[in-house]
């Protein structure tokens, strides 16, 4: 089941209000959704977007108070100014994305997002999209692999892993996560396979961030904040690895320098001791906060 991450600081920082208007726009097991709109309460409004729609679906099936007002859609966070006009809802008061993916898209989706399971090397959240990771792996020049690995994965052997990834796709298609990990693993020198960190874990990570565009879509949703959120709305974004993280960062920063932002954290909020212990994923979770500033208005 899935365990949502740093799940108290996420109401610290979003403060959400009896009756306000409030957006997750990462829905998965729907734990943070849920939270926030029992403290809204009948009068205010959830909207739970999620691009995977399989994921959505279960959201929906748990949804057991029916006096809540919770919209829930299938749609990509980084749309969120068209989706608000479609729905005729207006600006937020605030905004959560939880970039991380759910544990129930790891154990039951049968779309290769681990390579601790022998699955089809698939990796999209929402099957539309018109890439998968076997296209990738299968179609993609030995430079556009080595590039892609290094961005996205900051993998330091990329093209070693690409020139191997070239050279086995030519005897067969990749069409495996475990035949996938096992080039990668081969590619990788002796001393590496011997980390505690699996020799496929960057490579899978850069797969996975590519196939989505998932830093193209964060990108488009930081730069659209000042058409989703009211005045003194906040942002909460939790991340996961140092390529969002530092974007999110960054993108603060910024605002802050020009006036339309406030942090709310100066530094990024990471998790206990005790939730580590009882959710080993939030280890790597990053959550940083803003208030909107009445300049953006």
């Amino acid at each position: 089941m899935h365990q949502s991450v740093l799940l108290n600081e996420v109401l610290h920082y979003m403060e959400p209000q009896k009756g306000a208007f409030i957006v997750d726009g990462t829905a998965n097991g729907g734990g943070h959704a849920m939270a926030i709109s029992e403290l809204l309460g009948p009068k205010g409004k959830l909207l739970a977007l999620d691009w995977d729609c399989e994921l959505l679906k279960k959201f929906e099936s748990r949804i057991n108070n029916k006096e809540l007002r919770i919209v829930a859609r299938c749609a990509n966070y980084a749309e969120l100014p068209e989706i608000l006009r479609e729905e005729k809802l207006g600006k937020a008061d605030g905004l959560l994305l939880d970039l991380g993916f759910s544990s129930e898209q790891i154990e039951g989706a049968q779309r290769g997002f681990s390579f601790q399971k022998d699955e089809p090397l698939d990796m999209r959240y929402n099957l539309h999209q018109p890439i998968s990771a076997y296209e990738a792996v299968n179609t993609l020049p030995e430079k556009e692999l080595t590039d892609m690995f290094w961005k996205f994965g900051e993998e330091r052997f990329a093209g070693r892993v690409a020139r191997a990834i070239v050279e086995a796709r030519r005897q067969k298609p990749i069409r495996t996560t475990a035949h996938l990990a096992e080039v990668i693993a081969e590619a990788m020198p002796p001393s590496y396979r011997r980390h505690k960190i699996h020799p496929a874990t960057k490579v899978f990570q850069a797969l996975r961030i590519y196939v989505n565009n998932e830093l193209g879509n964060l990108e488009r949703a930081l730069e659209s904040l000042s058409l989703v959120l009211k005045r003194d709305g906040r942002v909460v974004v939790i991340s996961f690895h140092s390529l969002e993280d530092r974007m999110v960062k960054n993108y603060f920063r910024d605002m802050k320098k020009s006036g339309t932002a406030e942090l709310l954290t100066k530094k990024p909020v990471t998790a206990t001791e005790e939730e580590i212990a009882r959710n080993p994923r939030a280890r790597s979770a990053k959550l940083r906060a803003i208030r909107m500033c009445s300049l953006v208005n």
